[in-house]
C-alpha cells in the first residue's frame, strides 16, 4: 500500500473525572479503540489525562500517584495487538521527585517518559508546588552524553537520559527523546513549553522531529484561543513541522478557571483540523500530516539545518537524543479516507476578507512596474490588448502603476491588433476596455502584413500550422516593440505562470517583453483577480465580466461560422485549473507525477475521472520539461507568491532535463 508520505493523527479530549485514575483509563481506551478502527497510528491526549489536570495539593498523596501508574498500565495492556501509539499524560515519580509527564504507549509496552520542562508559576498556575521541571534530566551528570564541538573545542554536553522502571516496564526519561514510527518522527512537549521564548520544540524540530505533540491543559480566557492558534500555527510554520495540540476539557474542577477543551492539528502554519471548544461531550479530531511535504521543505530551506543550539550543527545535536523505535505505523488506507482538505485551486485566495490578498498582489506587481518605469526615466507603456483575460489584467496594472507613479494615462498606448482569428466579442472588449479606462488606443489590423510573409517565405497560407499561428504572434511582438521605441517606453508582457509552465507561448513572440508583470499570476489567479478589480472599477465592469466569461483563446485560428472562437486553449492543453493544480505541488512540494494524480484525483473528485487527470498530467509533464527552454530567458518581472519560474530566481533547470523517468511514474 503506498502512504503517499502520509501519517494519521489524533487528538482526543476526553470527559476527565479529576482524581480518578481508573475512570480516566477507561475513557482513554475507548479513544484509543475508536483510533484503532480509524487507522490512526498516533494519539494524543491532554496534560495529566490520567488523573485530571486540576488535582491540587492531591498530587501529594501516594494512592493518587500509584493509581495513575495502575491506570496507565491499564491502557498499555489495551494497546496490545494495536498499531497506534498513545501519548498520555500522568504524574511520574522518580528519585523522589514528582513530574508531569506524557507516557509514549506501543503496543502493551512504555516506550518513553517525557516530562515538562517548564513550570508555571505565575497568575493561576503553581505547577512548582508539585512538580519538578524536567530540566532535572538536562542538567545532571553525563551517563550517556554525546560530545560536539563548541567554538573548535571538544565538549562534553551535561546531560543523561534515565532510566526508570514504570508500571512494569523499563523505559528513558527524558525530556530528549525522538521516537520513530515508519518514516515519521514525532517529540513530544507540553504545555507551558511552548509558551516560552524559545519552545523545546524547536529543538526537537533541529534534531530531526517532523512532528511534535503537546500535551497541555490550558485554560480560557478572554481572547486567549487566538493567540494559543496562532502560536501552535506559526511553531509549525518556524519548525517546518507538523503540530498536534491537545488541551484538557470538560471534566476539569471549574473552581476558578474553565478549560474549553481545545484540540488543533496544524501543519507548517496551515491549521489543518480543530474542534469545537466548550463541549460537554468527548470530542476527537483526525488529520493525515503530510511527513513528506515536510522533508522536501525542509530540504529545500537551506538556513533550516544551519541554526542549531550552543553553536552546533543540527546533525550533531541530533546525536545527543534518545532514539527510539516503535515500530510500523497503521496501516491506513489513504485512499479509501484522506482526513485532510486538498484545495484545488491553490493559487487562489480564500476566505479573503475584504480582498487583503489581492490587494497585496497588486501592490506588488504596480510597485515593479512603477519602480520600473521610475529607474529608467521612462513615461510610456506599450501593452498588447487582446480582449482575454492576461492582457486585461496586465493593462489594469499598468493603468495603476501610472497612476502610483503620477504618469498620465495617455502615456499607455493600448494596441489591438486583429488578426485571422478575432472574434467580433474579443475586438469590442478590448477597445471599450481601453476607452473605459482613459488610456490611448491604437488599433492596427495584421492580416496584410502575415499575408505579406507568407509569399515572403513561400508558406501556404491555407495550410493552419505552427508557422501560421507564430507569425501572428511574432508580427504582434514587432508592433508593439516598434511602437515602444518610437514612443520612448517598453513593452508591457502580459503571459502568465501558467503559460511559462506548459511553454504555450510563441518563442520570441508573446513570450517577449521588456517587464511581465503577470509572469509569477497563475491562470486561476488572473481570473479571479479580474474578477476582484471589477468590483473596483464601476466603468469598465460589465466589460471585466465579460472577458471573464470569454473561452481562453489565442485566437491565432479563423472562427467558426457562426463567428465564434474556434480555438479554445483548453481544450487542446487541458484544464487551466488542473495544470495549477500540478504547478504549485510539483514546485513547492516535489510531489511525484504518482502522488500528484492521486491528490487530484481527491481534488477534483466531482469535476474528473482518473482517467482524465491522468490524461492531463502527462501533457503537463511532457510539457514542462520540454518547453524550458522559454523560461531560460525570461524577461524581468516581480515574483508574486511561492512559486515563480524565473531563471534567475526559484527556477534553474537545464533545459536539456528529460521527463521519461518523471512520466515512468505514472
Amino acid at each position: 500500500m503506498n502512504d503517499y508520505g502520509f501519517f494519521r493523527v489524533a487528538a482526543a479530549v476526553p470527559v476527565v473525572k479529576v482524581a480518578d485514575p481508573a475512570a480516566n483509563a477507561e475513557r482513554i481506551c475507548r479513544f484509543i479503540s475508536e483510533a484503532s478502527r480509524r487507522e490512526v497510528s498516533l494519539i494524543v491526549f491532554p496534560e495529566l489525562s490520567v488523573t485530571g489536570y486540576t488535582c491540587g495539593d492531591l498530587f501529594g498523596q501516594q494512592l493518587l500517584v500509584s493509581g495513575a501508574e495502575s491506570a496507565v498500565r491499564k491502557i498499555m495492556d489495551h494497546t496490545r495487538g494495536k498499531s497506534v501509539t498513545a501519548v498520555v499524560g500522568a504524574p511520574v515519580r522518580y528519585a523522589d521527585r514528582l513530574y508531569n509527564c506524557a507516557v509514549v504507549i506501543r503496543n502493551g509496552n512504555i516506550k518513553g517518559i517525557v516530562p515538562k520542562i517548564y513550570m508555571p508559576s505565575y497568575g493561576e498556575y503553581y505547577e512548582s508546588r508539585w512538580f519538578s521541571s524536567g530540566k532535572d534530566f538536562l542538567d545532571g551528570p553525563s551517563s550517556s552524553a554525546g560530545r560536539f564541538l563548541v567554538n573548535g573545542k571538544d565538549t562534553v554536553r551535561e546531560g543523561f537520559h534515565a532510566e526508570t522502571e514504570y508500571a512494569g516496564f523499563r523505559c528513558n526519561i527524558s525530556p530528549d527523546m525522538l521516537f520513530r514510527t515508519g518514516k515519521t518522527v514525532f517529540a513530544v512537549e507540553l504545555c507551558e513549553d511552548l509558551w516560552t521564548p524559545v519552545p523545546p520544540s524547536s529543538y526537537h524540530a533541529l534534531a530531526g522531529a517532523q512532528l511534535v505533540v503537546n500535551l497541555s491543559a490550558s485554560n480560557d480566557i478572554l481572547f486567549k484561543h487566538a493567540y494559543r492558534k496562532e502560536l501552535v500555527r506559526q511553531q509549525s510554520a518556524r519548525t517546518l513541522s507538523a503540530y498536534v495540540y491537545c488541551s484538557a476539557g470538560f471534566g476539569e474542577s471549574v473552581q476558578d478557571v474553565v478549560y474549553s477543551g481545545a484540540a488543533m492539528i496544524c501543519e507548517n502554519g496551515t491549521l489543518l483540523e480543530e474542534n469545537e471548544r466548550f463541549g460537554t461531550e468527548p470530542s476527537m479530531i483526525v488529520a493525515d500530516v503530510d511527513v513528506e511535504k515536510l522533508s522536501v521543505l525542509r530540504q529545500k530551506t537551506s538556513t533550516f539545518c544551519s541554526v542549531a543550539p550552543d553553536g552546533t550543527s543540527s546533525c550533531s545535536y541530533y546525536g545527543l537524543y534518545s532514539k527510539v523505535d516503535l515500530g510500523a505505523p497503521s496501516a491506513t488506507d489513504f485512499s479509501k479516507e484522506l482526513c485532510r482538505c486538498v484545495n484545488p485551486h491553490p493559487f487562489v485566495p480564500r476566505d479573503d476578507d475584504n480582498g487583503a490578498r489581492c490587494k497585496e498582489i497588486t501592490s506588488i506587481q504596480v510597485t515593479g512596474l512603477a519602480s520600473r518605469l521610475k529607474h529608467i526615466g521612462c513615461r510610456h507603456a506599450v501593452v498588447g490588448i487582446s480582449g482575454g483575460l492576461d492582457s486585461t489584467l496586465a493593462l489594469l496594472v499598468t493603468v495603476q502603476a501610472f497612476d502610483k507613479a503620477g504618469l498620465d494615462r495617455k502615456g499607455i498606448i493600448g494596441v489591438t491588433m486583429p488578426g485571422y482569428g478575432t472574434t467580433d466579442r474579443t475586438y469590442r472588449n478590448a477597445l471599450s476596455l481601453m476607452h473605459g479606462l482613459g488610456v490611448s488606443v491604437r488599433e492596427i489590423p495584421i492580416a496584410a502584413a502575415c499575408d505579406r510573409h507568407f509569399m515572403d517565405i513561400g508558406h501556404d497560407k491555407s495550410v493552419h500550422d505552427v508557422t501560421y499561428e507564430n507569425t501572428q504572434a511574432r508580427e504582434r511582438t514587432q508592433i508593439l516593440m516598434d511602437i515602444a521605441n518610437q514612443n520612448g517606453g517598453i513593452v508591457v508582457g502580459t503571459g502568465d505562470l501558467s503559460e511559462l509552465a506548459l511553454g504555450w507561448a510563441t518563442y520570441n513572440g508573446d513570450h517577449m517583453s521588456m517587464y511581465g508583470v503577470n509572469c509569477s499570476i497563475p491562470k486561476t489567479l488572473v481570473r479571479h483577480m479580474v474578477h476582484w478589480q471589477s468590483g473596483l472599477l464601476p466603468e469598465v465592469r460589465d466589460i471585466l465580466l465579460d472577458i471573464i466569461d470569454t473561452p481562453v483563446s489565442p485566437e491565432l485560428l479563423p472562427a467558426d461560422t457562426g463567428g465564434n472562437i474556434s480555438q479554445k486553449t483548453e481544450d487542446l492543453v487541458g484544464p487551466y485549473e488542473l495544470h495549477d493544480f500540478f504547478l504549485y505541488n510539483f514546485f513547492r512540494f516535489g510531489y511525484s507525477p504518482k502522488k500528484l494524480r492521486f491528490l487530484a484525483e481527491k481534488a477534483f473528485a466531482d469535476s474528473y475521472d482518473s482517467d482524465t487527470v491522468r490524461k492531463w498530467l502527462k501533457v503537463f509533464l511532457r510539457r514542462f520539461f520540454a518547453q524550458q527552454f522559454k523560461r531560460s530567458c525570461l524577461p524581468d518581472g516581480p515574483k508574486v507568491g511561492s512559486v515563480a519560474l524565473s531563471p534567475r530566481g526559484d527556477w534553474r533547470m537545464p533545459s536539456d532535463a528529460s521527463g521519461d523517468y518523471f512520466l515512468s511514474d505514472l
